[in-house]
């Protein structure tokens, strides 16, 4: 039989992550690929007395189907826990708990754009989110990222030529691919110029509780005033991506529509998980937790700048970071990155390339990603120093 696709997703292309999954299954490669979370990182001690004690107590209420919105506990949690700590959400807002951040991007994607609308991202950006915009036929146009954040010149051309922009798609902290934190003078100008332009802004925060050096930096949604800003947050990263619990804090009206688009996508997000979430978060002792996850990402990247240093400069440089997941790498002017990368995959250690990220999968980049999270220390040594060996022969 023929198949015929939407035109939605006839062009869309195979996430080049999961490809490069493909690879990563091998035993015998060193993966550098993944976004995962170190997997000393996991609570599961917790999560399994709490499982054990709620199946115990409660069963039903979290095998039984749940309201669209999330848990009600979880939610009021949420929502106090996000204005205390980081001044986010006010009388203008709701909250909403999605199937991880992406739903996020998928929801407002369906509740906002039309077919040929633009999004502004930042270039290069998280493959999932571009790839959920173009699902939608948006057009999107990418604006550089300096060492301090978009660049604020190319953000505003960018939107007096494109008068269709709906949304500026932002990751402020710890930037998937580049690793990049956005200055909070940066932040300010982001939020003015959308406010001049009438644009909205999706803050996508997947990595913000991650910092393990330096000042924490306030959140766009935090001086949102004019109800423009759906901040995207999730508990992948802190407690668990295999859960899926994330959350939303946007305008009301906003979040109306999100819900109305849930319904029709997954009715509620996996309420064990929320409940689950909810008892982590009021029952033990959340912040501790957070601290203990900074001090492992802080020793592990410390040891993989260290190795970086000592084995890829001066041929492949980078950026140093204070939080997050991911290393951004740049190969010499006028090299071939993705034969690097397909060289080292040949060599039995994977990254990915840096056109995986790019807004317009023709931009240039010499650049490619790494991930020090998921490789322990011997793998990492060992991965690096294959890159360090390619490196001296470029």
């Amino acid at each position: 039989m023929h198949y015929t696709f939407s035109d939605r997703v006839q062009s869309l292309k195979p996430s080049a992550i999961r490809e490069i999954f493909k690879y990563a299954a091998d035993p015998t490669v060193v993966s550098l690929s993944a976004g995962n979370p170190a997997p000393e990182a996991f609570p599961a001690k917790e999560i399994a007395e709490i499982s054990a004690n709620l199946m115990e107590r409660d069963p039903i209420s979290a095998l039984q189907y749940s309201v669209t919105e999330g848990y009600a506990p979880l939610r009021e949690f949420v929502s106090d826990y996000m204005k205390r700590s980081h001044n986010v959400g006010s009388d203008l807002d709701d909250i909403l708990i999605t199937s991880g951040a992406q739903q996020i991007m998928d929801l407002t994607s369906k509740a906002i754009l039309n077919e040929g609308d633009v999004v502004i991202c930042e270039n290069p950006s998280f493959i999932g989110s571009l790839n959920t915009f173009r699902s939608y036929n948006a057009r999107l146009v990418g604006v550089p990222i300096e060492s301090d954040g978009m660049n604020i010149a190319a953000l505003e051309d960018a939107l007096k030529k494109e008068p269709n922009a709906k949304f500026i798609y932002t990751i402020p902290n710890f930037q998937n691919p580049s690793g990049v934190t956005m200055s909070e003078e940066k932040r300010h100008a982001v939020y003015e110029l959308a406010v001049k332009y009438n644009v909205l802004i999706i803050e996508d925060n997947p990595y913000g509780d991650l910092r393990f050096a330096g000042e924490f930096l306030p959140c766009i949604k935090s001086f949102d005033t004019e109800g423009i800003v759906i901040y995207a947050g999730s508990f992948s990263k802190v407690i668990s991506p295999g859960m899926r619990v994330g959350f939303t804090i946007a305008p009301k009206e906003i979040i109306q529509k999100l819900v109305v688009c849930k319904q029709g996508q997954d009715v509620h997000t996996n309420i064990w998980s929320q409940i689950v979430c909810f008892e982590f978060l009021t029952k033990y002792d959340f912040d501790a937790h957070l601290a203990r996850l900074r001090a492992i990402y802080k020793e592990k990247a410390a040891y993989t700048m260290a190795l970086m240093d000592e084995n890829l400069l001066p041929n492949i440089t980078y950026q140093k970071i204070d939080g997050g997941l991911f290393l951004w790498c740049n190969l010499p002017e006028g090299t071939d990155m993705q034969k690097f990368c397909l060289d080292a995959v040949n060599n039995k250690v994977c990254v990915v390339p840096g056109s995986a990220f790019m807004a317009n999968p023709e931009d240039q980049t010499n650049s490619f990603r790494i991930n020090y999270s998921t490789p322990t220390n011997e793998q990492l040594k060992k991965g690096i120093e294959i890159l360090g060996k390619m490196a001296k022969e470029i």
